[in-house]
């Protein structure tokens, strides 16, 4: 039985029918935030240094975008935006504050 993500790409709900490794994961991370804001999400795909299926690749783009990780800009390009130092700044000024 596939799970559901809530995200959405496009008009349709992802489904967990394949399942990424941490490989995968890590491997789309790393382009994206060095590629940041050149690509859209299907043009991102064609830029993987391995190729994976495009559904283990929009299953990695929804966790990304639920895990606040990436942001789709206005003109559709996927844009890192996950800044752990900033964060830190932020939770030590007293603006921010994790549970």
């Amino acid at each position: 039985m596939p799970l559901m993500i809530n995200k959405l790409i496009g008009t349709k709900p992802i489904t967990l029918e394949y399942n990424p490794t941490l490989e995968s994961v890590l491997m789309v991370e790393k382009l994206i935030e060095k590629t940041s804001g050149e690509f859209s999400v299907y043009h991102l795909w064609q830029k993987l240094p391995r190729k994976m299926s495009y559904q283990s690749f929009k299953i990695i783009i929804s966790y990304l975008l639920f895990s606040n990780k990436i942001t789709i800009s206005r003109n559709l390009k996927v844009v890192w935006i996950w800044n752990p130092q900033m964060i830190d700044t932020l939770e030590k000024n007293g603006l921010v504050k994790y549970v």
